[in-house]
């Protein structure tokens, strides 16, 4: 693991950050996950748009601006030294008195990790993974906007807590109307009717980088795809669930709350998009 943090790359048993910082204290900041792929940051100028969003939604002030993250996420990734890696970029908003007034924090921090993440095995990349429906609901976007990747995940974490303790891979979010929200740390698509159909983010989705690739790489194939509410009626009754995102990439579900989802007819969509998203990889990269 390489880190950057106060102007230097060390490892990662080596990075600090003082106990008064306002992201540990009180998850007050923002954070992108990216992926290299062959040497390149996946679609790197999207992530940095989505950051400079979040920034200015916090009111968070990012130092020496996107155009410096972007010095620090290669530097780092070089430092790293492997072609394939995973990206953890967090800005805080530094270091404050006790209370979470935040004017009283006057330089945020940025904080970017380079390292390898594996979220699922590669026999349940293969076979699908388990999800329940978590008994807790995403937030509606008046409480805590969705499109905002704050260093508050508590929703998730304790989705994904519950998920496990069942036995199961990982948890479904539902919003207060009951809607498909999305998994703890996923999008979530599902083939129904012969359609790629994903929630939209008014429904708690993250406007997800993976996402927003999957639908671009359906209209050039000519695959119908509708962005809409979907309930989990509509992932009981689909061909097909498959869950996206920078860490899981594409992985197929097997089961909801213990039924088996689809049919016998195997997964030929989410292959196909499978396929195409590694071709797709290739040409959206940023070279280290």
């Amino acid at each position: 693991m390489k880190v950057w943090i106060g102007g230097e790359i060390v490892e990662g048993a080596e990075a600090r950050i003082p106990v008064t910082d306002h992201g540990l204290l009180y998850g007050d900041g923002i954070f992108e996950g990216l992926r290299v792929y062959a040497g390149a940051i996946f679609r790197l100028p999207d992530h940095l748009r989505r950051l400079g969003a979040a920034a200015r939604a916090l009111g968070i002030e990012i130092p020496g601006g996107l155009a410096g993250v972007e010095e620090i996420l290669l530097a780092t990734a070089r430092a790293y030294g492997r072609p394939e890696a995973y990206i953890r970029l967090l800005v805080t908003r530094g270091d404050g008195a006790l209370g979470v007034d935040p004017t009283l924090c006057k330089s945020p921090r940025i904080v970017c990790i380079v390292d390898e993440v594996r979220l699922y095995s590669e026999s349940k990349q293969r076979s699908g993974i388990d999800l329940v429906t978590s008994s807790l609901r995403r937030p509606s976007p008046d409480v805590l906007d969705p499109r905002i990747k704050s260093l508050n995940y508590l929703n998730s974490v304790l989705a994904k807590r519950e998920a496990r303790l069942q036995g199961a891979d990982e948890a479904l979010l539902l919003n207060a109307a009951g809607c498909v929200a999305e998994a703890s740390v996923a999008n979530v698509f599902c083939v129904r009717r012969g359609v790629l159909r994903t929630p939209p983010v008014t429904d708690g989705a993250l406007e997800g980088i993976t996402r927003a690739s999957l639908l671009e790489i359906a209209e050039a194939m000519a695959l119908p795809n509708r962005v809409e509410s979907l309930g989990r009626f509509d992932l009981f009754d689909a061909e097909e669930v498959f869950l996206s995102g920078t860490g899981a990439r594409i992985v197929p579900v097997a089961t909801l709350d213990g039924q088996a989802i689809g049919s016998a007819g195997g997964r030929p969509v989410t292959e196909r998009l499978s396929g195409a998203f590694a071709d797709f990889i290739r040409g959206h990269g940023t070279a280290l």
